[in-house]
């Protein structure tokens, strides 16, 4: 797919600030960049350096950003801008954070200059094919991310993987990183190829032949955004209802014991208060391997109830959801029954917070602070 025409992205911009406050039409200046894919835009007072992007996710947004950073940084009067079809959640939260303006064509923006601020939000996506391949974040292909997240500095720590250069022969090879996955390493090599490509992931290569024989995530955090911005919670299979039972605390106890001979682990607020004990909730959360049988949902006194639900039982769209759990007493070091419930990786806990009610961005927030720090 072709960058954003520089004609169109001109005609939102004449839109936006003619709304705003009438400037003159913008009008192109002149390029700058290697790629041709930044330009200058004037109109009136105010000189945007625009940069254009296919996508809206968090690993282009923020390539763009650090261009523009390096292009902008000696001109206080230019107003760093990028441009996309469509921006993401977590883009437009990476750009707020680096206090860089947005435009999509798909008609929302934030564009913040002196005595100048637009904000438009709420317009669908009009580039539905726009963006990264569906298969890289795909429920299969995320045991990539989840296991390159999780043993970032465990098993495959910057101590093994090299000293200066960060990576080195012992590094995890693709087979190794197949392996641990559960994947074909054919399968496996097209993902994290293109996962490098994007660069949310680093790989060292044989100088004779170029043959890939170690990968690292080198960026975490921008590739827990990207994961999270694409993570769809609700295409897995979530089963709503309640249970008669006084305290969530008490109700987490109660599903882990009686779903006790099915393969299961706590997600969601459950297992993010269980890792930091932070933030009251009513909802508990567990993924199954399997949907429980409806008399053993009777026996639990489980009722079907989306509206008063205080239990989702989650049967995932893949197995990888189990791979890398964890114990919460191996963080908060409790030795009662809260600390030996299962739950899944703390990396997965955060991107299922994203869709969950109640508390949850104060959750997620709290358990990035915590334990995802990288």
């Amino acid at each position: 797919m072709a960058l954003p025409s520089r004609d169109h992205i001109l005609s939102k911009f004449s839109e936006l600030l003619a709304k705003a406050d009438g400037s003159q039409v913008p009008k192109i200046s002149r390029e700058f960049g290697k790629a041709s894919s930044g330009f200058l835009i004037q109109a009136g007072a105010y000189s945007f350096a625009v940069e254009s992007k296919l996508s809206g996710a968090a690993a282009p947004v923020a390539a763009a950003i650090e261009q523009l950073k390096k292009y902008t940084s000696a001109a206080a009067d230019l107003v760093p801008v990028v441009a996309v079809p469509y921006m993401g959640e977590v883009g437009a939260q990476l750009c707020a954070k680096d206090g860089v303006s947005w435009i999509d064509l798909s008609g929302n923006a934030h564009l913040e200059a002196k005595s100048l601020l637009v904000h438009v939000e709420g317009r669908p996506n009009l580039f539905v094919h726009a963006g990264r391949p569906a298969d890289v974040f795909a429920p299969k292909s995320s045991r990539i991310v989840r296991a390159l997240l999780a043993n970032c500095w465990s098993a495959w720590s910057v101590e093994r993987l090299g000293r200066r250069t960060g990576l080195d022969e012992e590094g995890p090879g693709i087979r190794e990183l197949a392996s641990s996955v559960d994947m074909e390493p054919g399968f496996t090599s097209r993902i994290v190829h293109r996962l490098e490509a994007e660069g949310l992931i680093a790989g060292l290569r044989q100088k004779s032949d170029g043959r890939l024989v170690a990968v690292r995530a080198t960026n975490s955090d921008l590739l827990l955004d990207a994961w999270r911005d694409e993570y769809k919670f609700f295409r897995h299979n979530v089963l709503q209802g309640h249970v008669p039972v006084r305290s969530s605390d008490e109700l987490l106890k109660y599903l882990d014991q009686s779903l006790k001979g099915i393969d299961h682990a706590a997600t969601g607020l459950g297992a993010a208060w269980l890792f930091t004990h932070f933030a009251a909730f009513r909802l508990v959360t567990f993924y199954v391997r399997e949907r429980p049988e409806e008399s053993f949902l009777r026996k639990i006194g489980f009722r079907e109830d989306s509206q008063g639900a205080n239990v989702w039982l989650v049967i995932p769209n893949d197995d990888g959801v189990f791979q890398e759990t964890r114990m919460p007493g191996d963080y908060t070091g409790a030795k009662d029954v809260e600390g030996k419930i299962r739950c899944v990786h703390p990396v997965q806990v955060y991107v299922d917070l994203k869709q969950h009610p109640e508390r949850a961005a104060e959750a997620a927030a709290e358990l990035r602070g915590r334990l995802l720090r990288w």
